[in-house]
């Protein structure tokens, strides 16, 4: 009998997230699998809001494993590193674990003696005008104030790409440890040979930063010239000239935002003053002060002019909001005239939710441990997230089962037509996460199954979680919080596992299903 040369049942197409074949019990003490170190770190750097504990572990340990992945793969891979880095900036806009990432590769070449890529890496990851600072308050509180040459020449190169007048207003603010002046004595950048007002820009930072009172705006900027003339208005005349005519023009000619706004006046912002910042906001601001245009009184004509920002795709897409930001706000906001906007930028948002065809069962991970916050700086968790992920992928699928589990599970009634944040009303908390369970009650011949969780199931005696589905039909795990181990074996065999908190990773499974074989997102970008 023939022993190799025998033919096999196709396994179908392979994605990047693998297990390696070891277990280990979960911190719900059911059979983990582990990934490959690339896998691992993945999914912790799109899940990981540096410093934040969750569930199941505490902030500092989860980033001292973050760190270790880093510093490991910056010496043994530093292109695919360097390429996840860059990625988890723009592709993913995990600004803080970008940011920490960049520090940790470069102190972890430097200390193997290995040359290059780190400039490449500062540089990188730093976005906003504001991150360059941010990157070297983190670099000193670790490794103190002895800065590395590639440190200082990725910031410096950075510095030269962001600062302008605008960012300058904006950022350059005394709440701030690392000013932008310090930004530049630190790094010693040159000004960019095609800016030829940098060089002034420099040096007015260095005056604001050390000579507060006697900086002068460089000559020609009329953004900083109308700003300085703007901040010596009397406090008494200050409220007349932005509620007057011309007021609104008058604060975006200098460049005043909202939050500088009330400090400026040192009074509240009341409807006037409101609207007459409202034009110079940004998209993301605007989402966030909803609340307050209602509590100020902002007029109907006003309100339907943001409503019609904040729904506008090119301006979501720009923002690069994750989509649970806009349930935060239509749950902080909850008014009227606001909530069809919300759930149209929302959709806006999700456009990377794809139509599958045929029939999808969809679960959605409603136990104890996805109710942790991700963040201390919002009321919304990863429970939350998973419902969005999962009713914009079952509205939008041919036919789709929705079905929220944990120790029990139910199916969310769908009908046509339904906006995703109405049917998140329907959901609610279902204590452990018995995954196994539910996938065996509504598994019905299905043509795929996604599960959005955390990968936590409870005990050894659901076995394999995913058993009741057959070989050949695929399954695609979503994992919300980035824990070592995963429920079931991924990279092959229609078993899938990605990640993230944005709509980015539903690429992957029409991918799949073509018979692609799936990169990792900076690979195939």
């Amino acid at each position: 009998m023939s022993r190799f040369n025998i033919r096999r049942p196709k396994t179908g197409p392979t994605s990047p997230v693998t297990t390696t074949g070891q277990h280990a019990l979960n911190h719900a003490g059911g059979v983990g699998h582990l990934r490959d170190e690339k896998s691992e770190l993945f999914l912790l750097a799109v899940a990981n809001l540096v410093g934040q504990d969750t569930f199941y572990e505490r902030g500092g340990a989860r980033d001292d494993r973050y760190t270790a992945l880093v510093r490991s793969l910056a010496v043994s891979d530093p292109e695919w590193t360097l390429g996840l880095l860059r990625w988890l900036r723009y592709g993913a806009a995990m600004r803080t674990a970008s940011l920490v990432g960049a520090a940790e590769f470069t102190r972890a070449r430097l200390d193997a003696g290995a040359p290059g890529f780190s400039r490449q890496a500062v540089d990188a990851v730093l976005q906003r005008p504001d991150e360059p600072g941010e990157l070297l308050a983190y670099w000193t509180s670790r490794y103190g104030r002895a800065l590395p040459k590639p440190l200082k020449r990725g910031v410096a190169d950075a510095t030269r790409r962001l600062y302008n007048g605008r960012a300058l207003l904006k950022y350059d603010t005394v709440s701030k440890g690392f000013r932008f002046g310090d930004v530049l004595e630190l790094t010693h950048p040159s000004p960019h040979p095609d800016k030829p007002w940098q060089g002034p820009l420099f040096r007015y930072a260095l005056d604001r930063r050390h000579r507060p009172d006697e900086a002068v705006p460089p000559t020609g900027d009329a953004l900083l010239t109308a700003s300085r003339e703007l901040l010596a208005l009397p406090v008494e005349q200050r409220r007349a000239v932005v509620t007057g005519p011309g007021g609104a023009e008058r604060l975006a000619a200098a460049g005043m935002t909202w939050e500088a706004l009330a400090g400026w006046l040192q009074g509240p912002l009341d409807a006037a003053v409101w609207e007459a910042i409202i034009p110079s906001m940004g998209s993301m601001a605007l989402v966030r002060n909803l609340r307050n245009f209602d509590q100020a009184g902002v007029s109907d004509a006003v309100a339907e002019q943001v409503a019609r920002r904040i729904s506008d795709r090119g301006e979501v897409q720009r923002s690069k909001q994750f989509p649970f930001r806009y349930l935060a706000a239509h749950r902080h906001a909850p008014s009227l005239r606001w909530g069809h906007a919300l759930e149209t930028a929302l959709g806006h948002s999700l456009a990377n939710v794809p139509v599958l065809p045929g029939r999808t069962l969809v679960l959605v991970d409603r136990s104890g441990s996805m109710f942790d916050r991700p963040s201390a700086q919002t009321q919304l968790n990863r429970a939350d997230s998973a419902a969005v992920f999962g009713a914009a992928l079952a509205l939008r699928a041919a036919d789709a089962d929705l079905v929220e589990f944990g120790t029990t599970s139910r199916r969310i009634k769908l009908q046509r037509g339904d906006a995703v944040l109405k049917v998140l009303d329907r959901f609610s908390d279902l204590g452990g996460t018995e995954t196994g369970k539910a996938v065996r009650q509504h598994y019905r011949r299905h043509d795929r199954v996604v599960i959005v969780t955390d990968e936590q199931a409870y005990g050894g005696w659901q076995g394999d979680p995913l058993a009741a589905v057959p070989a050949q039909v695929p399954v695609y795990t979503w994992n919300l919080a980035g824990y070592r181990a995963g429920h079931a074996p991924s990279g092959g065999a229609r078993r899938h596992t990605f990640g993230g908190l944005t709509d980015a990773a539903f690429r992957l499974i029409p991918l799949l299903e073509a018979g692609r074989d799936a990169h990792w997102p900076w690979e195939q970008d």
